[in-house]
């Protein structure tokens, strides 16, 4: 038994892309069971998915002592290649030409207002944030501040300003707590904010911005309003991957 589980070990440790392609298969498959048969939707699948993911790598990184995560371990060398910022960034720009922007436009000046309104007040309420817990330079400050944008902002935001790991690890932390905050309070908020049209859902998903948060809390609210909120939450993604390392970035250093 022994050798054929040591000889198993090996195959998956060679192959392991394939590995990390079954166990991230498997834990995503789990997660929407919990979702949808333990939760009852309350919590969306990809959030609990990602809550796996971060104590796995946690768990990952005390093992081993390394730098990033489950990775370490060589078995699961291969979902590191899967995490890391080549499939991130090819995911956000795959998720951008999806967008039909003639949709979009259907919005007017409200869509347009709600993205540039949403972007720069998560930036600022990081910003503050990671100001008053001693951050000093701008790279950090203007990392943790995308964070707050989305969990896929504050990477791209601090890989383009050369943050240090500790500072990016912040960064999604700030966007996961974003986006379970607004999985959850969506339905409970829809009924008093007018949030039961294409027209606004558009602009909550422009206001929020992070896509797993509008997209779960839409689907728990009225399903055939997810579209359009994810639409207007795609293109946050993209203005704020713009916006951050440039134009906020700048600012923050200059007031810093």
């Amino acid at each position: 038994m022994n050798e054929v589980i040591d000889s198993l070990v090996q195959v998956l440790t060679k192959y392991s892309l394939i590995t990390a392609f079954a166990v991230i298969g498997f834990t995503v498959w789990v997660s929407y069971y919990v979702s949808e048969r333990l939760m009852h939707g309350w919590l969306h699948g990809s959030s609990i998915a990602i809550l796996i993911g971060l104590t796995l790598a946690y768990i990952g990184g005390v093992k081993t002592g390394g730098s990033r995560g489950i990775s370490d371990v060589e078995l699961f060398a291969g979902i590191g290649v899967l995490g890391g910022t080549m499939l991130r960034d090819l995911a956000i720009v795959s998720n951008a030409f999806g967008v039909k922007l003639d949709e979009f436009r259907k919005t007017g000046w409200s869509g347009v207002i709600s993205l540039l309104v949403g972007v720069f007040i998560a930036f600022f309420i990081g910003t503050l944030v990671a100001y008053s817990f001693g951050y000093r330079d701008p790279v950090s400050i203007t990392t943790i501040g995308a964070g707050a944008a989305t969990f896929l902002v504050g990477p791209v935001t601090g890989s383009a300003l050369g943050a240090s790991s500790e500072v990016i690890a912040l960064s999604i932390t700030a966007g996961l707590t974003k986006s379970i905050l607004v999985m959850s309070a969506t339905p409970f908020v829809a009924k008093y904010i007018g949030l039961n049209n294409p027209r606004s859902a558009l602009i909550y998903g422009g206001l929020m911005g992070t896509t797993s948060g509008v997209t779960g809390g839409l689907a728990a609210t009225d399903p055939k309003l997810v579209p359009y909120g994810a639409m207007s939450a795609t293109f946050y993604t993209g203005l704020g991957c713009l916006l951050g390392p440039s134009i906020i970035y700048l600012l923050i250093r200059q007031i810093v």
